[in-house]
């Protein structure tokens, strides 16, 4: 009885792994293409939605000119907040472009990650050390944490806030999260950890170029067409 018991114990688990590295297969292969694909779509769509926009000629007459000077200019000149808010959007803004920056570092300097834009661009640089990507995705992780506490007690953020907020960190901060747990070997068997983080950047993706995260790329654009409308009509910018 014991024997049996045993046996069909060990067939639950060698099915387990079967399921496990199964899944693993998938999110290193379909998965990853059919998530490739669909930010590929999508990133297209919205770009091109945007430039076929019909906007109204400004018919004014110019109060002063410059205008892409203007525009080139006020892209760099929103990365730092105006001296009359700068004091109010502090911590947020330290928050935001921690996590920023740390995601940027994460995804670009790690070995794994480099390898994957190489899969697709044949670009390749040396990845950094990887206890730099590890303190990196710590202090990262805890920014987010930090960026969805304060959505949640700051009352103009929380009337501001809606699904594509909430949902956005969600599938910024999994990824994250997930890494550490898999290089941690914290919560399961690597390669269900694994798994579930390739998973998770999977949806990161596939979310991307429909949601507010894509303002990671529009933003230039926004800023340079803010820059050319105000220096135009004689603002300082």
């Amino acid at each position: 009885m014991v024997g049996v018991t045993l046996a069909a114990t060990r067939n639950i688990l060698l099915n387990q792994g079967d399921i496990i590295m199964a899944l693993l297969e998938f999110a290193r292969g379909e998965g990853l293409q059919i998530a490739v694909l669909i930010f590929a779509a999508g990133l297209i769509w919205r770009l091109v939605h945007l430039l076929l926009t019909i906007r109204q000629k400004d018919i004014s007459e110019a109060r002063q000119g410059g205008e892409k000077a203007g525009g080139l200019r006020t892209i760099f000149s929103r990365f730092v907040h105006h001296d009359a808010f700068r004091e109010r959007t502090r911590n947020g803004t330290i928050i935001a472009y921690t996590f920023h920056i740390g995601l940027a570092i994460i995804f670009l300097g790690g070995a794994p990650h480099i390898l994957f834009i190489e899969s697709f661009s044949g670009l390749s640089w040396s990845p950094l050390p990887t206890v730099v990507i590890h303190v990196t995705a710590a202090i990262t992780l805890a920014a987010l944490i930090a960026a969805f506490v304060r959505r949640l007690l700051h009352p103009v953020l929380q009337m501001l806030s809606n699904f594509d907020d909430y949902f956005s960190w969600l599938v910024t901060i999994l990824p994250v999260l997930t890494g550490l747990l898999a290089v941690a070997h914290i919560g399961g068997r690597y390669e269900t950890l694994l798994a579930i983080h390739i998973l998770s950047f999977e949806a990161f993706l596939i979310w991307f170029p429909f949601g507010k995260l894509m303002h990671s790329i529009i933003v230039f654009g926004s800023r340079y067409t803010t820059g050319v409308t105000f220096t135009r009509r004689g603002a300082r910018v």
